[in-house]
């Protein structure tokens, strides 16, 4: 197996197999050109597009430094339970290391048992309490500004 960093569109294209929805260019040009989001992609030899990838974003706080954000993982069907999710996770703690990130951590379900495997494999620990708050944020049509610090 061989892991290397996603650098253009065509590669995000050529893994949308692997990504909850399509991929859409505009967001695909953001993320890659955005600094501190990272997405690495598993090739097997004898298939033609990756069979796996993971993604992270580094977060930085002013008293806390820079943390690694593990936004999502995926590894396509027939290829799970092979340790390349794995090999992924360890890829991006890795990048998180030489970053000089102090931690890397990802929102998961506790009941999800695959997941939480996984990640506690390639060396993550849990507490088993955390609770994911999310808020939706409607689009805002033309770009009209609605809310700002001095509206409030």
């Amino acid at each position: 197996m061989e892991i290397r960093r996603a650098m253009t569109v065509a590669e995000l294209a050529a893994a949308e197999h692997l990504f909850d929805h399509p991929v859409r260019t505009e967001w695909a040009e953001r993320f890659l050109t955005s600094p501190g989001h990272h997405l690495y992609l598993a090739y097997e030899p004898a298939e033609a597009t990756p069979v796996g990838f993971v993604s992270g974003v580094e977060t930085v706080h002013p008293d806390k430094g820079a943390e690694m954000l593990l936004y999502e993982l995926g590894v396509a069907e027939s290829y799970r339970r092979g340790g390349i999710g794995r090999a992924l996770v360890r890829r991006l703690a890795e990048v998180s290391r030489e970053r000089g990130c102090y931690g890397m951590w990802v929102p998961v379900d506790t009941d999800n048992e695959v997941a939480l495997a996984t990640y506690r494999s390639a060396g993550g620990k849990d507490d088993g309490e955390c609770a994911v708050v999310g808020w939706e944020l409607p689009q805002n049509p033309g770009g009209v500004r609605q809310f700002g610090s001095t509206d409030l």
